[in-house]
């Protein structure tokens, strides 16, 4: 089957906007609220087993006994906070803090160029996808992208296959027919159970992790003149291009 479309993750994966962005504007976030919370660089590399902000925000509560403010409701107190985080995290993308990784932008004009679609699976909010690609790659890049499937556009987030599936739907095309590119082991679970192959650009936070069933396992997508390390899997080239993937 030919290569038709290529499906992208988002944080961690087009940039390490995990560490450097959302960990930050949580931790404003809980500020704003006279929370004495701080998520660390090691907690918040613990605290993304659970996907999505809110669940992970839930998740630290039920777990690390954190308290919420007095008469607040779980559901209705982090959506409040997530709201907070989303507009800090906006503005440290718009800062131009958090730069594409190694490759993400060669790749992605590449890939256009050529014709064959882009597309992205994300759990992340829509308009932190959007921020992102309009500040770090073009002012209408997301245009690029025959499909944006991110945040709550489906009932069930990664390791869940919906995402990659509404993807798929929206692509117009089978699996057989694409390649996604993830950094972590959630991700990774939910390409494979919708069929697709996937290549594994890992980060400081996913490198230990076990990315069995990836067809490729990198730790970045790698320039010419910046070789990737390969971790799994064998290539000819020193970094990811578009004849790659079509190999794959």
């Amino acid at each position: 089957m030919s290569l038709q479309a290529i499906i992208f993750d988002v944080d961690g994966t087009l940039a390490d906007t995990e560490r450097d962005g959302h960990r930050i504007a949580f931790n404003r976030a809980f500020a704003d609220f006279g929370l004495d919370w701080n998520w660390s660089i090691e907690l918040y590399g613990e605290l993304l087993e659970v996907a999505g902000g809110k669940e992970r925000t839930q998740h630290y509560i039920q777990t690390y006994g954190a308290k919420l403010p007095a008469g607040e409701d779980l559901n209705s107190f982090t959506a409040k906070i997530h709201a907070a985080k989303t507009q800090h995290y906006q503005t440290l993308v718009k800062e131009g803090i958090i730069p594409l990784r190694p490759g993400v932008r060669r790749l992605i004009e590449e890939t256009r160029q050529a014709g064959v679609k882009l597309a992205i699976a994300t759990t992340s909010r829509f308009d932190n996808v959007i921020a992102l690609l309009e500040t770090e790659l073009a002012p209408d890049s997301p245009n690029w992208f025959e499909v944006i499937a991110a945040g709550d556009v489906v009932p069930h987030k990664k390791p869940a296959p919906d995402v990659y599936f509404y993807a798929l739907e929206k692509l117009n095309l089978s699996a057989a027919n694409c390649i996604a590119i993830e950094d972590s082991l959630q991700g990774l679970q939910a390409a494979l159970a919708a069929g697709i192959k996937t290549v594994v650009t890992l980060n400081a936070y996913t490198r230990a992790q076990d990315f069995a069933g990836a067809t490729l396992v990198i730790d970045q997508l790698g320039e010419p003149d910046q070789p990737f390390e390969v971790l799994k899997g064998q290539v000819a080239q020193t970094y990811l291009d578009l004849a790659t993937l079509k190999t794959l």
